[in-house]
């Protein structure tokens, strides 16, 4: 069974790469390895192309894992032409979306560490984001929510990556903000996202490497889903 090798795990700011298509079927086009962020854990998946050795740039709409989890599918615009299995190919992502969305999902973080309440689900597109908690009381206010954030946000703080062993989260359940949410299943090592002082847990997501980065954001809706469900949304300011 291949998997694909996950450059964005590593360097969310590499822009381009080369790779070999390996497969190629309905869902999509699967490369050895890619630059492409796949949908997941409410963060949109890439877009961006395929480029042949010819020249020819095929446009993905959308990047997306396989039932499987451990491979990549790129999926291509409707009526492109897919690659043949072997082909040579210039991986590049669309950059300017592709920054807004790192952007938008570090102010997740930034936002979840205001609110002391478990998080039940997140959706990060280019342009806005959400956040739900469990939060029974309307106790959350849009303009103070949007000055604290930024309040962050212009603090500079800069974002690291780490691991740890699975043992290790075990021993401090309390990282884990979102209810029902686990890291993969077998992984030797979970990835951890920290802002130092602000927030610490797992995370697949891509994201800025210091939250001066992300720019003024405001609070735009703050919505009750349920009696015990609280949807903030953001979006750039």
């Amino acid at each position: 069974m291949s998997v694909t090798l996950k450059r964005f795990d590593d360097a969310p700011y590499e822009q381009q790469c080369e790779a070999t298509v390996i497969a190629v079927g309905a869902d999509g086009v699967e490369l050895d390895q890619t630059l492409c962020y796949a949908r997941s854990g409410g963060q949109a998946g890439d877009s961006g192309t395929l480029t042949l050795a010819d020249g020819r740039a095929l446009p993905v709409a959308d990047t997306i894992y396989a039932d499987d989890r451990r491979r990549i599918l790129h999926v291509l615009a409707e009526g492109a032409a897919a690659p043949q299995v072997g082909d040579r190919v210039t991986v590049r992502i669309d950059w300017p979306r592709r920054h807004r969305l790192m952007r938008l999902h570090t102010c997740l973080h930034l936002l979840g560490s205001l609110v002391p309440a478990p998080v039940t689900g997140c959706s990060i597109s280019p342009d806005s984001a959400r956040i739900d908690f469990d939060l029974p009381e309307s106790t959350l206010d849009k303009a103070d929510l949007t000055e604290r954030l930024n309040t962050l946000i212009q603090a500079r703080t800069d974002v690291t990556v780490n691991t740890i062993t699975p043992e290790e989260l075990a021993a401090q359940p309390d990282l884990v903000r979102t209810v029902g949410a686990a890291p993969p299943g077998g992984a030797a090592r979970i990835r951890i996202i920290e802002i130092p002082g602000v927030d610490r847990q797992p995370c697949g997501g891509t994201h800025v490497a210091n939250t001066g980065e992300i720019g003024p954001v405001t609070v735009t809706k703050i919505e009750k889903k349920s009696r015990t469900n609280r949807r903030v949304v953001v979006a750039f300011a």
